[in-house]
């Protein structure tokens, strides 16, 4: 399919042509242009992967073992928090003499919630240092000792009247899904083939999913969310981090981080004969040979130096922007406080564990779609259709809050559009920021991008689970709102700005990028032609004898 170049001015304004890829990667050069593209052209692999024992094993492990339980701790505190708070009244009432008030209550009850997310923005710190460091795998297996210490201090806060252990030991587990929600994504993304990216990608984003649908469910009075078993229900989490420990080593680091960063070919290369299960991987090899020799001459940046790097703050910016939309999209706002939404919304309490239920068995299915559509749908779609579904869904909360009063059935509109927010979310928001952090940036830039992601994610996640509370009892429905221009707003920024990566290499998206100019920084007389992709995301090139050349 062609691309279309549209003239902005002078008499050629109407006035379009076509320019194919087929020209610019053609022996002769690029006919329009005048260039040779075939000495520059990034290697092509010559074949499609397939799925392999080992890549399904791997992803799944570390999606159960990781992932979920970032799922898991986010929903894992709505249910049993009248649990939580009585505990936390008659322990100061044992120790001082008196009760808490509501709103110290309250308080200490957003801090709970919103350690999780100071742990998290640590981890997330960290991230760069120990993958460099020790590689992938090793801080992926590792890290799940940090779930046995933390589950460990939630499980005897009861038996020794502890608060404190309660949340530090929510601290600890936050500190761990910091590393694992860069890291899995990280890992995932250098260990599959370009035609597996999206789907491997998009793996964990489903387990996320069920880890909240797995909180929602063992969270009924029935099960562990009650008030004898609800220290046992927050460290439930141990589980799947046991199973991490016990069988991660069993497969091979990276084969990226080691030819690349480790200059280990051997290695390399014996990873991806586990990992493909073809003895040829020379295409992929030469494809990663041809990216080390890119970087030769350039170190591991720093987050300083990404930030200060103009040769690609198109992509800094891009993942600035998605990581904050994806928080400060109200969804941990659900999470976290699905059982008030509810009870605003005049759901009777002894329905609202089971509609919760409902909630969650959505989440899963819209992750299920998101993960299978992503390699013929492509990123920007997903991301998009998200966002705006979030955003059409918040103002119908809102709507509904308000006329409720008038109009009980309203009640049901508040639920539906619950529904629909956390099935936008797990179609696309969820995890295609992850993978566009992985997609849009070389090896020797890729750590920085996770922390700087990583670190907004977890403050915008903070931001969100310490300060709701208060923002709903002052704002009351119309806090909502906020959400919802927020989510528009990225959807735009996604729609105009953000190209299509599907099955692009990693050399291949960097050069996107690379002839990219900031529409802002142009002169009036140099805008000869801006290109709309399929999806119309701007990209711009050099008009012909425009002579000039900006990053």
């Amino acid at each position: 399919m062609s691309d279309k170049w549209i003239f902005l001015h002078g008499s050629a304004l109407g006035t379009e042509w076509d320019h194919t890829l087929k020209d610019c990667s053609s022996p002769q050069g690029c006919p329009h242009h005048g260039l040779d593209t075939k000495a520059s052209a990034p290697a092509q692999p010559t074949c499609t992967k397939n799925l392999t024992f080992p890549l399904v094993s791997v992803t799944l492990l570390v999606s159960f073992g990781s992932s979920m339980l970032y799922g898991y701790n986010l929903a894992v505190v709505n249910s049993p928090a009248v649990h939580i708070k009585a505990f936390y009244n008659a322990t100061w009432s044992h120790r001082y003499g008196h009760g808490l008030a509501s709103g110290p209550l309250t308080l200490l009850y957003s801090l709970t919630v919103s350690i999780f997310a100071l742990g998290g923005l640590v981890g997330s710190l960290l991230v760069g240092v120990l993958t460099e460091r020790y590689g992938r795998n090793v801080v992926l297996s590792r890290s799940t000792l940090l779930v046995l210490l933390a589950s460990s201090f939630v499980g005897f806060s009861r038996e020794l009247g502890s608060p404190e252990m309660v949340i530090f030991g929510r601290s600890i587990m936050g500190l761990h899904s910091g590393i694992c929600l860069s890291v899995v994504p990280l890992y995932l993304g250098e260990i599959a083939p370009k035609n597996l990216r999206g789907f491997l990608g998009l793996v964990p984003s489903i387990f996320i999913c069920l880890g909240v649908f797995f909180a929602q469910v063992l969270s009924l009075p029935e099960l562990l969310g009650n008030d004898r078993f609800w220290p046992l229900f927050l460290s439930m989490g141990v589980v799947p981090a046991s199973l991490q420990l016990l069988l991660l080593h069993c497969f091979p680091e990276s084969p990226r981080y080691l030819l690349i960063e480790r200059n280990d070919i051997f290695g390399a290369t014996a990873a991806l004969h586990r990992f493909l299960g073809t003895p040829n991987v020379q295409d992929v090899i030469e494809e990663m040979k041809e990216e080390q020799q890119s970087l030769s001459s350039m170190e591991m940046v720093s987050v300083w130096q990404l930030l200060r790097d103009r040769s690609v703050r198109w992509q800094t910016l891009s993942v600035v922007v998605v990581n904050a939309g994806m928080q400060l999209s109200g969804i941990d706002a659900i999470w976290f406080y699905t059982n008030t939404i509810f009870e605003n919304a005049g759901i009777p309490a002894s329905q609202i564990p089971y509609t919760i239920m409902g909630t969650g068995a959505t989440e899963v299915v819209a992750g299920l779609i998101g993960c299978f559509t992503i390699e013929k749908l492509g990123r920007r779609p997903l991301i998009i259709t998200g966002f705006c579904t979030m955003g059409i869904c918040l103002a119908g909360i809102t709507i509904s809050q308000l006329l409720q009063t008038a109009l009980p059935w309203m009640c049901y509109v508040s639920v539906t559009c619950v529904v629909g927010i956390i099935a936008g979310f797990c179609m696309g928001p969820a995890g295609v920021p992850f993978l566009m952090t992985a997609e849009l940036f070389t090896q020797s830039h890729r750590p920085a991008a996770y922390i700087v992601g990583g670190s907004l994610n977890w403050l915008c996640n903070f931001t969100i689970g310490f300060i709701f509370p208060f923002l709903q009892m002052s704002a009351g429905a119309f806090c909502n709102l906020i959400f919802c221009g927020i989510c528009f707003l990225v959807a735009l920024y996604v729609y105009l700005i953000v190209p299509e990566t599907k099955n692009k290499t990693f050399m291949e998206i960097s050069h996107i990028f690379a002839t990219r100019r900031s529409f802002f920084s142009i002169p009036s007389c140099l805008i000869g032609m801006m290109k709309f992709s399929g999806y119309g995301a701007l990209e711009s090139m050099e008009g012909s004898g425009s002579g000039s050349s900006l990053p």
